[in-house]
């Protein structure tokens, strides 16, 4: 049988679960209507759904209409919920639209109506609610022409001229076609609806089953069925649980065919099908094969996530729609966060823009929101999925931040044994263009698969601005040079180098800050429109009054959401009741208050242990750090920007310019690496005397020794006591007879290590877990001991070390936590492993041996020693006569 998805839409209380209820009737497929105020509507299944009256998750319902098996997803009306109809969206053939005949155009609508258009979804137009009083089908044709499209046109049961006219407005070929036949063909018409070029409009009461009959026979007569291609494909927009828990992906099958058993393949993930359902309401029916075009909900899957494409079919885009609250959620006092938060994935898989976060650094869990009513169901969700009892603060606005000149980022990351130098050309892009990604590097700079690689760390996370550390949007970042070394660059090299590019860029850029706004209208009576254009302006809000009848008016326009976001409840208040607020996402403009912003949140970009702004530069073997703003006078490669300027201006042929200055050559960076590098193997010792950049690649010729000697760093080794007692067999032997025992022998190892070394070592051990202790700092012999304080990890204690003392002293980490690796390595330090700390300490004491050895021998001088073979040999001749 054909097959053809159907979502219907609407803003919410404009009758769109009726409608379902209607077109569900009037099929056959059910024999009785249910309501929505009497709880009983085969499409709102959900307990949630029965007691607010809303639709929050969409569902299915499969039907035939003439032939055709019809699959209609029904989709949530309420803004706050606007996520989950998005996802929807993007697996639709047709939509329906619900305007509510008595409210007429509300900004939620536009919104769909623009989404619908964004995903190029056909439409045809339901006007509901056309029995109640004060309804007019001219003005509403209308508002519908002037606000939506001029291709909305009344299709009605009887043909006429003027709705022919009307048709031949909307395309050359139907004009053609009316102006030589006096009418025009249903094909020709199916073409112009499947095109968005026609928009059917059906006038009707869907609680009276008015206009639900002429709205089933427009659809069968004027949708054009897809074809799909034989080669298999699929498009996940939902995943949810049933009622045993079972994990279910909903997907449209959009080529060939799905079996029970068939593997799938995901981005990252590759797993068996198990059961395939088809929904319609709270009931399925398994089947073990599906075809094209079908909607299908399948159990195996345990990685698969909305958006994804299987098969040959793409993933889908970011949505359109995204929260614009974070919420701090408050778990009772015996509830552990960690215990909570496996437990809340399970919610966000549903809805993934939820973006439920834990931060370490505040130690809480946080939750992005569209509403307050998604806050009451997010509550409702996890009390009776998970028994726990959850609360939220105030909330805050999801900020994100722009840049308004054009400026060059450098990243440079290079410790020891690794390379990769990033350039990105950052360019402020149009409101709501969010971010764009591309290349215009020639691949003689830096190869193409190292290009990708970049490309990919760019798109691979949520970058943060450097105002109030929110998301970067609207803007063009370009890779415009680069450069890898053969023997020392490794992958991990350029998402350094490339983060801290982007970073360094921000720094330097014009930086904007923007917040969201919501589009409104407002109905009130009209004496009230005065106070209501005053609030609105105090909000930093435009506003318009669009209609007014002499009793109430209609007052439309835009305000920042942290102002109006919770005007609805004073606007039932001073119009006692009589008032109605409609909100919609406008998207982001700029903030009216930064700077009072930026105080408040307080956010310092450089102390972003995870987003570091620096570089990372090599000089005699050691790693250092150089803060953004002093990178590009240390960078291997010439500016873009600069070379740009300078081409565009007429330079003398012998004068040297800036970029010829500065430039060096891949083999010159080989000698340096060489010079620093390999010119230590023989010794294997980390302790080397550290220089600046400049000074290691352009070392002045009247450079003495003794100004060298003033560039020399004190060396600091700090080890992670625990980690290296774990890590050593011997130590780890003795723990659970003797931890004192260990903690000692270790002490004692690195003790006399320092006698032979003459570092600093600072050995670091975990005491967080102590209640009320504070940090402690023991001198045993020539190294320090360091017990932490309460809610300290010795992690975070040699972090904050590194970074606060990473400029005055040459500093080496001795640890095998590859996190702990990872941020200290970025922040320019040296690393020793657990193993490597051990063959270091190990071949240390066999040279202080050997040394000894050849000492003791050099302390015996003998004459004999002194002399040639042939005095010898005369010395024993002669000792020989006289015996």
């Amino acid at each position: 049988m054909r097959k053809l998805v159907i979502g219907i839409l609407a803003h919410v209380d404009a009758g769109k679960t009726t409608l379902s209820e209607a077109l569900l009737y009037m099929s056959g497929k059910i024999g009785k209507l249910g309501r929505v105020d009497n709880k009983d509507a085969y499409l709102d299944t959900y307990e949630l759904e029965k007691e607010r009256g809303i639709t929050i998750f969409s569902k299915q319902a499969v039907f035939e209409n003439a032939g055709t098996e019809i699959m209609l997803l029904d989709t949530p009306g309420h803004v706050d919920f606007s996520a989950e109809m998005e996802r929807t969206l993007k697996v639709l053939d047709y939509a329906i639209l619900v305007v509510s005949g008595a409210d007429g155009i509300q900004g939620h609508t536009k919104t769909l109506w623009r989404l619908l258009e964004l995903y190029n979804i056909p439409v045809f137009i339901f006007v509901n609610k056309m029995d109640q009083y004060g309804t007019d089908k001219a003005s509403l044709i209308k508002e519908l022409k002037s606000q939506l499209s001029d291709g909305c046109i009344e299709f009605d049961k009887v043909k006429t001229e003027k709705f022919y006219d009307e048709l031949a407005m909307c395309g050359e070929s139907m004009m053609e076609a009316f102006l030589e036949n006096g009418e025009i063909e249903t094909p020709q018409i199916k073409k112009a609806v499947s095109e968005r070029r026609v928009f059917p409009c059906i006038f009707g009461s869907a609680l009276k089953l008015t206009g639900v009959e002429e709205l089933l026979k427009c659809i069968a007569e004027y949708v054009t069925l897809p074809s799909y291609p034989k080669e298999f494909a699929a498009k996940i927009f939902k995943v949810t649980r049933d009622d045993q828990g079972n994990r279910l992906t909903h997907m449209k099958i959009t080529g060939g065919k799905l079996k029970v058993r068939d593997i799938l393949k995901g981005s990252e993930w590759e797993e068996k099908v198990n059961q395939i359902r088809i929904y319609s309401g709270q009931k399925f029916e398994a089947v073990n094969e599906i075809e094209a075009g079908a909607v299908c909900a399948v159990t195996g899957l345990s990685k698969s996530m909305p958006g994804e494409g299987l098969g040959i079919e793409e993933a889908s885009g970011a949505p359109i729609l995204e929260p614009v609250l974070s919420y701090q959620m408050i778990l009772p006092e015996d509830c552990d966060p960690r215990v909570m938060l496996p437990k809340l994935r399970q919610i966000e898989e549903e809805d993934p823009e939820l973006h439920i976060v834990w931060d370490e650094e505040l130690q809480e869990i946080q939750v992005r929101i569209m509403g307050e009513v998604q806050i009451e169901i997010l509550q409702s969700l996890i009390k009776n999925r998970f028994g726990v009892e959850v609360a939220f603060d105030t909330g805050g606005i999801i900020y994100k931040e722009t840049i308004k000149n054009v400026v060059e980022g450098v990243g440079h990351f290079e410790p020891l044994r690794h390379y990769a130098e990033v350039h990105l050309l950052l360019e402020p892009g149009e409101i709501g263009s969010g971010l764009k990604f591309q290349t215009k590097c020639s691949e003689d700079i830096l190869g193409g698969s190292w290009q990708r690689l970049v490309l990919h760390h760019l798109e691979e996370k949520i970058h943060k601005g450097v105002l109030t550390g929110s998301e970067i949007t609207d803007m063009t970042i370009t890779l415009v040079a680069g450069r890898s070394h053969n023997k020392h660059t490794e992958g991990g090299d350029f998402r350094e180098a490339t983060w801290r590019a982007l970073r360094q860029g921000l720094m330097e850029a014009e930086s904007v800050l923007l917040e969201p706004y919501y589009s409104f209208q407002l109905e009130l009576p009209e004496k009230l429109v005065g106070r209501a254009m005053i609030d609105i302006d105090k909000m930093n809000g435009t506003c318009e009054v669009s209609h007014s009848d002499g009793e109430n008016a209609v007052i439309v326009g835009s305000a920042p959401v942290s102002s109006m976001r919770n005007y609805q409840r004073e606007v039932v208040a001073y119009t006692k009741g009589h008032g109605r607020l409609f909100l919609s996402q406008k998207g982001y403009e700029p903030c009216k208050n930064t700077d009072e912003v930026v105080n408040r949140i307080g956010y310092d970009p450089t102390r972003d242990i995870a987003n570091p702004t620096s570089s990372v530069f090599c000089a005699h073997g050691s790693g250092f750090v150089v803060e953004w703003y002093e990178v590009k006078d240390y960078m291997h490669l010439e500016s873009y920007l600069k070379e740009k300027i300078e081409v565009s201006n007429e330079v003398p042929q012998n004068q040297v310019t800036y970029t010829e200055e500065r430039f060096i050559s891949t083999d010159e960076i080989d000698q340096i690496i060489n010079k620093t590098f390999y010119s230590n193997q023989g010794k294997k010792s980390i302790w080397k005397r550290g220089r600046t950049a400049a000074e290691s690649y352009y070392k002045p010729s009247n450079v003495t020794s003794d100004s060298w000697q003033e560039t020399i760093r004190e060396n600091y080794l700090l080890v992670d006591g625990y980690n290296i007692i774990h890590a050593w067999p011997e130590l780890e032997a003795m723990i659970n007879d003797n931890m004192d025992g260990a903690r000692m022998k270790l002490i004692d190892i690195l003790s006399n290590y320092q006698g032979i070394k003459k570092c600093n070592i600072i050995l670091v051990f975990d005491a967080y877990k102590v209640q009320g202790h504070v940090e402690e700092m023991i001198d045993y012999h020539n190294i320090h001991v360091v017990y932490t304080k309460e809610a300290q990890t010795a992690d975070q204690y040699i972090e904050k070390f590194a970074h606060d003392n990473n400029a005055k002293y040459s500093i080496v980490v001795a640890t095998s936590d590859g996190l702990q690796q990872m941020i200290v390595r970025g922040r320019g330090s040296l690393l020793l492993s657990a193993r490597e700390l051990k063959l270091e300490i190990e071949a240390t004491n066999a040279a202080m041996k050997q040394e000894q050895q050849v000492m003791e021998k050099t302390d015996r001088n003998f004459l004999v020693d002194t002399l040639s073979n042939e005095s010898k040999q005369k010395m024993k001749d002669l000792f020989k006569e006289e015996q």
